[in-house]
């Protein structure tokens, strides 16, 4: 089991990344960040909107289930946004340098965080 501080530096241990955060999409506010390249906290009231968005086209369309992780592909830098399944309103944000990065084995890091994650 791990807490935020120690989750984070897990996130930063990633091969690749430059930031990461531990968001509470329900309010837009970061529980911790750690690193750089973007504007974390911007970043993680914009992707709480995202993620608020994918969850609601979800219900109306029907569609059972949770998100496993939500990809955004940039021309430098990948953005994988997790939503925690143990801890409701909650998702692993981490920026990740394209070129250095292995979005296979960074996805599953993040999943492995989450499965430790206590808040």
């Amino acid at each position: 089991m791990a807490n935020i501080d120690a989750s984070l530096k897990e996130l930063m241990g990633i091969d690749g990344s430059m930031g990461c955060s531990i968001v509470d999409y329900t309010s837009g506010m970061s529980l911790g960040t750690a690193g750089s390249g973007v504007d974390l906290e911007l970043a993680a009231a914009g992707n709480s909107e995202v993620v608020k968005a994918k969850m609601a086209t979800m219900k109306s369309l029907g569609i059972k289930g949770g998100i496993d992780d939500i990809l955004i592909t940039l021309e430098t830098q990948l953005h994988v946004i997790r939503p925690t399944a143990k801890h409701e309103g909650l998702f692993i944000y981490v920026v990740l340098d394209k070129a250095k990065a292995n979005l296979a084995l960074a996805r599953r890091k993040v999943k492995s965080i989450e499965d430790s994650l206590e808040v």
